[in-house]
């Protein structure tokens, strides 16, 4: 089992070029990112605080539980995982983060990264010193709006999480998560109908609290009953329908 406490990656964080990096102003994330309602001038204080982009590597860290707080990360491409570990040293998974999510504002709060963020593919971010986005955010108050909307955002999932674990048997749970990330991908501009996992079965499972067993066969049986269409990791829902009635069933 690794250690996201103490490991290294084995593929290092790489620095994008600065001759490459991209302007929020140019950015196609920028509506579902921190520029939202932002007036041109207001988008270029930005630009100027946004140190680099950094480019990840499947499988490597982008930041490591008990690193100290200085930045937040906008996701620019890809895909990532953060990661706990528990008293017995098992990995336990506490969140995804796609295109256009922000990683680190859990770490606020205490000025250490209370996770691991791993790369679940090949991805990019956009780094944001906190330092100075808190001198931005006390500038211009539509930024600070849509940062407190971001961070109401985070809180609701984090809810929304305890509630499915707490409350809901294995299918209703990966019917939530599944309508769950329906949404976000609507939400990046992509179908609500068919998308690719970016995690495996097994990251499911942790994340959820479900074997990789018992994830499998409920995948198999959604298949079955004719509520989804499985192709490896893509995936096409057939009945939204079906798949909200389990967790209602289950409320």
């Amino acid at each position: 089992m690794t250690s996201y406490r103490n490991a290294q990656p084995t593929i290092p964080v790489v620095a994008v070029p600065a001759s490459i990096k991209a302007a929020c102003s140019s950015c196609s994330l920028q509506e579902l990112c921190l520029p939202v309602g932002l007036s041109p001038s207001e988008i270029e204080k930005l630009d100027r605080i946004i140190s680099s982009r950094q480019a990840t590597r499947r499988g490597a860290s982008l930041y490591r539980t008990g690193d100290p707080f200085r930045n937040l990360y906008a996701v620019r491409a890809g895909a990532f995982k953060t990661v706990d570990l528990s008293e017995d040293g098992s990995e336990k998974i506490t969140g995804f983060y796609l295109s256009g999510e922000i990683l680190g504002l859990d770490a606020i709060s205490t000025d250490r990264q209370n996770f691991s963020a791993v790369a679940l593919e090949d991805s990019e971010v956009c780094v944001l010193p906190f330092e100075r986005l808190e001198e931005l955010l006390r500038e211009i108050p539509a930024l600070q709006h849509h940062f407190h909307k971001i961070m109401s955002r985070d809180i609701m999932r984090d809810q929304g999480l305890m509630l499915v674990l707490a409350g809901m048997k294995a299918d209703a749970r990966l019917s939530a998560f599944l309508i769950g990330l329906s949404q976000r991908f609507a939400n990046l501009g992509y179908s609500a109908m068919r998308f690719r996992l970016r995690m495996t079965r097994e990251e499911i499972g942790s994340y959820l609290g479900l074997t990789l067993e018992t994830v499998s066969r409920l995948f198999s049986r959604f298949s079955g009953e004719g509520w989804i269409r499985i192709d490896r990791r893509e995936i096409e829902i057939l009945d939204f329908t079906a798949l909200r009635g389990i967790i209602e069933v289950r409320e």
